[in-house]
Order: C-alpha cells, then structure tokens, then sequence
C-alpha cells in the first residue's frame, strides 16, 4: 500500500510540474524499456529503436491523464504504452514501401499484373483485423490479471452473466449509481469488495438482486474504472436500456 500511495503522490506531483514528470520517466525507464522489450520480443536500443521514444512518451502521456478512479497507475501505465506501440506498428507497416499505388508488380505464374493500389486494400484490412486482435488480446489479459485480485476469473464472469432483460436492466442502473458516484469505484478498487448496500439504495435495485450476481457487477465496474474500451464495448451491449444506455 506505501509504494502504491506513493506512485499515486509521484503521478499527481508530475501533473503539475514538468521536472517532476521527467524524473517520473527516468525513474521508470527500467519499466518502460520492459513493457517495449514485451511488445519487441527483445530488449530496445537506445538511440537506435524509435519504440523506446514511443513508450516514453505513453508513459509520459499516461502521467498526464491519469485519474485515480480508472484503477491502479502502473497497468494503466503498461496498457498505455502497448496501445501506442500497436499504433506505431501500424504506421510503420502503412508507410513500408515508399512505391507509387499506380506502380505495378511485376507479373507471376499464379498472379496478374494489376496495379498495386488493387492489392493493398486487401493487405490494410489483414494488417488492421490483425492490430484488433492484438489490442483484443493486451486488454482482455490486463482485465483478467485485475479480476484475479478480486478471486475471479473470465469463466466466472460469462457463467454469471445474468439472462433475464429485467436483471440486465437491474444491472444497468446499478453501474449507472456507481458511475454517477465515482468514490463507489475508488471504494471497490481500495478494498476489492462490491458497495452492495450503497448501491442498492443509490440505484433503487433491490440489495438482493445484487447480491446474486455480484460476480458479474464487480467486472461491470472494474471495466468502467480502467482504459477497457473493448470490453467496455462488449459490456455495453448486454446492459444496454430502451431509451438509453450505460456508457
């Protein structure tokens, strides 16, 4: 709890002071070049890999927007960096071959000789289904990782998913309280238990409602209170409302 209040009392110190926050980032230069050797598949080189310059600067960007209600610092932090990397990645791939679109292939026993404008179109979209799986991955493993420290796990969450429109909607209004009120989301994060009574008196659900399906609301909320955009998206469609929705 000391080294987490002072990450927390670094972060904030950062916001308000450049030298603060290039000390933060030289400080945590070790995690950073880690969270780029993950993403490289081997260790960067200074002055020589553009992604260490990458990782620094989402870390740094990271600092900069960071909210204590979004979860823990340090996997916002890796998250963070790992989303930027897969950005650069892209970039990189678009901008590989500096050849005009109008430039045609030279022709092959098993291919035409079409333009290759023709042939890139089909490339850019295996890249981005590609880049989507990746970020897919990255983010349901930093959920999972942060479910565990509540004793669950992603099984635990599908099996608990409730069925009935009307538990869902229940369910709706619960994290509709919760977000309206964020120091519910600070609370379960510090103590890794689900505000049952307040929410029930702050959403009008009855308590045990909640209480059955307590498995499923604690990854409700801990999606709202991270950078979970894509589970985020999944989550949404099962608690969204006629006339309105969650997010």
């Amino acid at each position: 709890m000391r080294e987490s209040r002072e990450i927390v009392a670094r972060v904030r110190a950062a916001r308000r002071d450049p030298r603060a926050a290039d000390e933060l980032v030289r400080s945590y230069l070790p995690f950073i070049k880690a969270e780029t050797a993950k993403f490289m598949g081997r260790p960067p080189q200074e002055g020589r890999d553009d992604e260490l310059g990458i990782a620094m600067y989402a870390f740094h960007e990271a600092v900069m927007t960071y909210d204590r209600v979004r979860g823990a610092f340090i996997p916002l932090a890796a998250l963070s960096i790992r989303n930027r990397l897969i950005d650069f990645r892209r970039r990189e791939s678009r901008h590989a071959e500096v050849v005009s679109l109008d430039e045609r292939r030279p022709a092959s026993d098993d291919e035409d000789d079409r333009p290759l404008v023709e042939t890139l179109a089909a490339e850019k979209d295996e890249i981005s289904e590609r880049e989507t799986r990746l970020a897919s991955r990255a983010e349901i493993a930093e959920f999972a990782s942060q479910l565990r420290d509540f004793g669950i796990t992603l099984f635990d969450v599908t099996e608990s998913c409730p069925q009935q429109r009307r538990t869902l909607e229940a369910c709706g209004r619960a994290l509709a309280h919760a977000r309206a009120n964020p120091e519910l989301l600070e609370r379960l994060l510090a103590t890794k238990k689900l505000p049952i009574t307040d929410l029930a008196r702050g959403s009008g659900v009855e308590k045990k409602t909640l209480e059955r399906h307590r498995t499923y609301l604690v990854a409700l909320l801990l999606a709202y209170t991270n950078g979970f955009e894509i589970i985020r998206g999944h989550l949404h469609k099962i608690v969204e409302r006629p006339g309105g929705d969650a997010r």
